[in-house]
């Protein structure tokens, strides 16, 4: 079917919708030092943060049905390959841009983040001038889960689910080695795509 072979693709296109909707929603902050347009109470806000938390969690359940729908029904495409982890760094990144604003985790980790998604992006661009695509390799679809899983602790913490405080002491330590792992193996990560891509870099170098 039609719609069907479409369905991943729309899935994916949604994600990335619904990342800018959750950043409107997030960035809504009534202790805020800076000027804002329109003053909300605490209790706006933290409905607004709830409802950005809960948005963050469907965008991500998107992220495991497109590429499952796609497998099954063989409607892989190269748009797909493409906007796939495209959608999935935006989504990361912008979510540990807006933690990294409320201080839930150091600037350090997300400029490390960054810059890898950076440099990973410059090699497929690399690739594709080769007529290659490079897809999402084991070691990135576990950096990805590890990511996202840590975004749903912090994400729990930053709204203070059931009571959830990432803010008390012990909690914190707990979180920030959760994050140090992640942010290591996001390095490996970014690593192992360039040695196993090494002669088309070597190519082009």
């Amino acid at each position: 079917m039609k719609w069907m072979k479409n369905l991943p693709n729309q899935l994916t296109v949604s994600r990335i919708i619904l990342i800018f909707v959750f950043l409107a929603l997030a960035n809504i902050d009534a202790r805020s030092v800076k000027p804002n347009l329109i003053d909300f109470s605490a209790e706006t806000a933290h409905l607004c943060h709830v409802v950005a938390y809960i948005l963050a969690i469907i965008a991500g359940v998107t992220d495991l049905f497109d590429g499952y729908l796609a497998r099954k029904y063989h409607c892989e495409s190269d748009f797909g390959r493409l906007a796939d982890p495209l959608a999935d760094k935006i989504f990361i990144l912008a979510t540990y841009i807006m933690m990294a604003d409320y201080q839930i985790i150091p600037s350090w980790m997300v400029v490390v983040m960054i810059s890898r998604e950076f440099l990973v992006t410059g090699l497929r661009m690399i690739a594709l001038k080769e007529g290659k695509v490079i897809s999402a390799d084991m070691t990135g679809k576990l950096k990805t889960c590890l990511q996202m899983g840590a975004l749903l602790v912090g994400g729990a913490g930053w709204i203070k689910l059931f009571g959830f405080d990432i803010f008390y002491k012990p909690v914190w330590i707990v979180w920030y080695s959760i994050m140090l792992i992640t942010t290591l193996f996001t390095i490996y990560s970014g690593i192992n795509y360039f040695i196993k891509n090494y002669k088309i870099l070597k190519n082009n170098l």
